[in-house]
């Protein structure tokens, strides 16, 4: 059932009224003026209000309820027992009072799901009263801002009342998924995420048309309404060849975004190719995208001479095409794209006609694992991973480094359709290795978001002065592990805190991220923090997480308890390109099978326990590689800072007495030696003894390689990994 209930302040749209209990003990996630007086009307003024002083309710609310002669029911969880706050709760509803807890104005960061601090979630499930949820949101119909934490003018406050849970233990858990649940589903119905991406991109330049692309390496630099003229005319080129996807091999910057926005333009969804792959991952790309066009540059074929570049009657060369072009339209367009209004240009080019689940990009995994694997990026997709994104980042006068290639997802949603739909510029380098290019980038242009793997951070840092990040608002780092030693050189050195976050191309690709704490309020002796040290962050608005048995989907576990991840959202893919046989393994019941091992706090803050791939099963026993790693790093003394890159990894092989063993690739020169292998491992035993460490964490193996196997990204090829082992020990195995 729905409603809208118009009181002072914005319209409330009412959700589950079929679920009102009289009495029964309500548990909002937030709540406003106007939110609290609807509430109060469909329990029929029926109410007792729980108050903390601790965290005081809106001075509004306070008032309100006040003239309504209500009765409040105070109390202090961090000084009264659970046992005596269930008795005040029970005591009001054998009056026929429902009893509403009132979450207090505390210190939180932008787009946080809830305002009730974990500490009193933890609460809830002592109190062995089971609590009717309810959810309370704040939307608008713009991507920059289509959800807040906190109510505006102009926004739509969503009043949710869901299902009262069933009794039993963790309560506190149970309440924080429901309220995530429901947040997913209202964020996937928001109006904005059924339009067109290309439509939103054109508004969006228009909006800001003296935002610019600047070019890191020859630092010209193009304002927004140039590079949409131009591409409204290269889409004309595009669209006369009558394909259906294109491939795109360029890096970030302006030839690879007038690229991908032509291409949007044109109605041709681009296919941003890997230019870091194999010709094997490049070919497979080509046939399962089914791709007999590209666009790319003559001096980027030029520095990639070893790329297996398409035959020429293939390409769409920019140089060529831009010299080409008729000068007369070429300016026509770029003075439309200045003076005529968005709508005219989305109707010339029939921008909606592509729109919400229709296919906007197409990208393709790393194959860290196995062959790359074709996911479609929708226009509700993207429209609503950005969205996410912005949603918990404070935007002010903002200015983003663009170094993360397009074919990474990164680099594509948060590195550039990010600032194009949101308005900034952003400053494009192509070389993400290039440390020092970088680090005077930022300097140089004052640079206030930054985007790297750890890998790639840990390079910067070591080519950074006191002044490179002073400028820096958002160091986001993710694609791998964050170590604790980066952590805090960056915080040292730097004054920097690096944000790690999480993501996947099947997600499009941002799923959680940590953001810097807000200042406490000095009224309110609790807080909702933005950051969390050894976590990944928290999921993004309109993003639900599930956790189930890792040998079992059907088993759910309470999030709090560490087993598979599973994702709901909007921004969340429909399947694998030609993969008819996996998709169905890896959905059930609209959630997505992350293959990612974890689990949530009361705070929602996930802590990654690395990859299922990244797991063996040794003697019945889940052993994490990435755990192996870490410890190894330490007991063999490896510096991680140190050049030369990756220098040892762990590989899981069959074994027949155990299932599993591990093998230790060494690139270390004190492995090199197969007659020292017994002793090496015994050392290794030992320190992990002298650690009480699991003795199932100790290699079985030490397979000693020139280098380890890693992608573009930094991170492992676990592929290459995994067959040089198996290889090394095929004749024992």
């Amino acid at each position: 059932m729905v409603s809208l209930l118009s009181l002072k302040g914005n319209p409330v749209n009412i959700t589950g009224e079929e679920n009102i209990v009289n009495p029964g003990f309500y548990m909002p996630n937030r709540m406003s003026v106007a939110v609290g007086k609807a509430l109060h009307k469909l329990l029929d003024g029926k109410v007792c209000y729980l108050v903390d002083p601790t965290f005081p309710p809106h001075p509004e609310i306070m008032e309100y309820l006040q003239k309504k002669n209500v009765h409040i029911e105070y109390f202090d969880f961090r000084h009264t027992t659970s046992r005596a706050v269930r008795e005040q709760i029970l005591d009001q509803m054998h009056k026929g009072l429902s009893v509403v807890f009132l979450p207090g104005m505390i210190s939180k960061t932008r787009g946080c799901l809830a305002d009730v601090p974990s500490p009193f979630l933890s609460t809830v499930g002592s109190l062995h009263i089971s609590p009717v949820p309810v959810f309370v949101g704040y939307y608008t119909d713009t991507v920059r801002d289509l959800f807040r934490s906190e109510p505006l003018s102009g926004y739509n406050e969503e009043l949710s009342i869901l299902p009262q849970l069933h009794p039993g233990p963790q309560t506190g858990e149970r309440l924080l998924a429901a309220w995530m649940q429901r947040s997913t589903e209202i964020f996937s119905s928001q109006p904005l995420l059924r339009g067109s991406l290309a439509t939103a991109i054109v508004k969006a330049m228009k909006a800001s048309p003296k935002a610019e692309i600047i070019d890191g390496m020859t630092h010209s630099s193009l304002p927004f309404f140039k590079v949409l003229g131009v591409s409204m005319t290269v889409a004309r080129v595009i669209k006369e060849r009558g394909d259906k996807r294109v491939g795109v091999i360029l890096p970030p910057g302006p030839g690879g975004t007038i690229a991908t926005l032509s291409c949007l333009l044109a109605g041709v969804t681009p296919v941003i190719i890997n230019y870091a792959s194999s010709k094997a991952a490049f070919e497979s790309t080509v046939r399962q995208a089914g791709l007999k066009t590209f666009v790319t540059a003559r001096k980027f074929m030029q520095k990639l001479d070893t790329f297996p570049w398409p035959p020429e009657d293939q390409l769409i060369l920019v140089e060529d095409l831009l010299k080409g072009l008729d000068k007369k339209t070429l300016i026509t367009n770029v003075l439309m794209a200045k003076a005529a209004p968005a709508a005219v240009i989305c109707k010339m080019f029939d921008t909606d006609s592509r729109r919400n689940n229709d296919e906007a990009v197409m990208l393709f995994t790393s194959g860290s694992s196995g062959e790359p694997k074709g996911v479609v990026l929708s226009h509700r997709m993207v429209l609503a991973n950005v969205a996410q994104c912005a949603s918990r980042l404070t935007l002010g006068e903002e200015s983003f480094l663009a170094s993360l290639p397009i074919f990474h997802s990164f680099g594509l949603t948060v590195t550039m359709m990010l600032p194009l739909l949101t308005g900034y510029t952003f400053c494009a380098y192509p070389n993400p290795t290039d440390a020092r290019s970088l680090c005077e980038l930022c300097e140089r242009y004052k640079l206030t978001v930054v985007c790297a793997t750890p890998t790639f951070a840990r390079a910067m840092l070591r080519r950074a002065n006191e002044n490179t990040f002073k400028s820096v608002r958002y160091f986001i780092v993710g694609a791998e592990k964050l170590q604790p030693d980066l952590e805090k050189e960056f915080q040292d050195r730097c004054g920097v805190t690096l944000l790690e976050g999480y993501g996947l191309t099947e997600a499009a690709p941002v799923c959680a991220v940590n953001v810097p704490n807000a200042p406490l309020l000095p009224e309110s002796a609790f807080y909702v923090p933005g950051h969390s040290p050894r976590t990944i962050g928290t999921p993004l608005p309109g993003i639900a997480v599930r956790i189930t048995d890792v040998d079992d989907d059907t088993k759910e576990l309470p999030i709090t308890e560490q087993g598979m991840i599973w994702l709901k959202g909007a921004n969340i893919f429909t399947g694998y390109v030609g993969k008819a046989d996996m998709n169905p393994t890896i959905f059930k019941d609209g959630w997505f099978k992350t293959g990612d091992i974890g689990k949530m706090d009361l705070n929602g803050f996930i802590t990654l326990g690395g990859r299922l791939s990244r797991f063996s099963k040794i003697g019945g026993e889940m052993v994490p590689h990435e755990g192996v790693e870490q410890a190894l790093t330490e007991i063999l003394d490896i510096d991680p800072t140190a050049e030369g890159g990756v220098q040892i990894a762990i590989a899981g092989v069959t074994d027949p007495q155990k299932g599993e063993a591990l093998v230790l690739l060494s690139a270390l020169a004190a492995h090199q030696r197969t007659s020292e292998e017994k002793e090496i491992l015994q050392n290794i035993r030992s320190a992990m003894n002298e650690r009480r460490m699991p003795t199932l964490w100790a290699p079985k193996y030490i397979v000693p390689v020139e280098a380890i196997p890693v992608l573009p990204t930094g991170k492992l090829d676990l592929r290459s990994c995994k067959l040089l082992a198996e290889e090394a020990l095929a004749s024992i195995l």
